[in-house]
């Protein structure tokens, strides 16, 4: 009897769909077969909540709500350096942070778009206007990245937080970065930033998650070896993105901790997650929280 497919969620993005091409189209040998949706990183952090799907692409802001049913795998995720989200303005501002003046002034009771309040995002920019917006900003409001550029642009709010590929083109839609979060917390823990990680349910059982953890770091691995072999699939799903903006997506956000997160990137996620707790902005984890099985 041919074994069910495992059903899995990560979004369109270059980053994942170059990590799972080779496994997506059973180019993985022995890995487990996978159903794939395609969903945007705020509908697959409620999945998870909900309990859905067996894998899925979620950030990793939302762990402390869903490791009792699902359990990090040590690869597959996106970390890394230079990488962070970037808050932007339609007029230019001090920007930067290392003091409680600079990148403020422009935020402090204004309106800010987030792409989702349990977004790695939107907890990075919490710890940050902590240190540098002391008065707080005057209200966040969600909605789908893609969006958040053209609603700053448009005035329909003050500042956006972006992620993914609007590192590189923000300046298309005449904004300007008012600060880089990455930045902040690099400078302030020395730690890489920790976006995106890839969960499974643990009911699946120690073997199946090992298996799992295989297939991730082997088809991230056959996607270096040969890079022509994802293009169909990265541009297919990149929303008409510019092939050389897809390579420089993939280029920050693909890297040494994809395949390994590593003691550097467990310490970045415990670092986030704790100091994150100690501020009241997510529950505290567990010891144990983060064993892989």
């Amino acid at each position: 009897m041919t074994p069910k497919a495992l059903k899995i969620a990560y979004s369109p993005c270059p980053n994942d769909t170059f990590v799972f091409d080779a496994w997506a189209h059973g180019r993985v040998p022995g890995a487990p077969k996978i159903d794939v949706t395609f969903a945007d990183i705020d509908v697959t952090n409620g999945m998870a909540e909900r309990g859905e799907f067996d894998i899925l692409k979620v950030s990793y802001a939302v762990l402390p709500w869903v490791l009792d049913e699902y359990a990090l795998l040590p690869c597959g995720g996106a970390l890394g350096r230079g990488c962070g989200p970037l808050v932007l303005t339609r007029e230019p501002g001090a920007r930067g942070g290392t003091s409680q003046a600079e990148g403020s002034g422009g935020l402090t009771g204004k309106t800010v778009a987030v792409p989702s309040e349990r977004s790695t995002a939107y907890l990075l920019f919490r710890l940050w206007a902590a240190d540098v917006v002391p008065e707080g900003v005057g209200g966040v409001v969600v909605m789908p990245f893609h969006e958040i550029m053209p609603a700053v642009r448009d005035g329909k709010v003050d500042a956006g937080l972006v992620i993914h590929e609007a590192r590189f083109t923000y300046q298309n839609y005449g904004l300007h970065s008012l600060a880089d979060m990455g930045e902040h917390w690099e400078r302030t823990t020395g730690l890489p930033i920790p976006l995106g990680a890839i969960i499974a349910k643990r009911s699946l059982g120690e073997e199946t998650l090992r298996r799992l953890a295989d297939a991730a770091r082997t088809s991230v691995r056959m996607a270096w070896d040969d890079p022509t072999a994802s293009l169909p699939y990265v541009l297919e799903h990149a929303q008409e993105m510019d092939p050389m903006v897809a390579d420089q997506h993939i280029g920050l956000y693909v890297n040494e901790f994809t395949a390994d997160l590593g003691e550097d990137g467990y310490a970045a996620v415990r670092g986030l997650l704790t100091r994150a707790a100690a501020e009241g902005l997510v529950p505290p984890l567990g010891r144990d929280a983060l064993s892989f099985v």
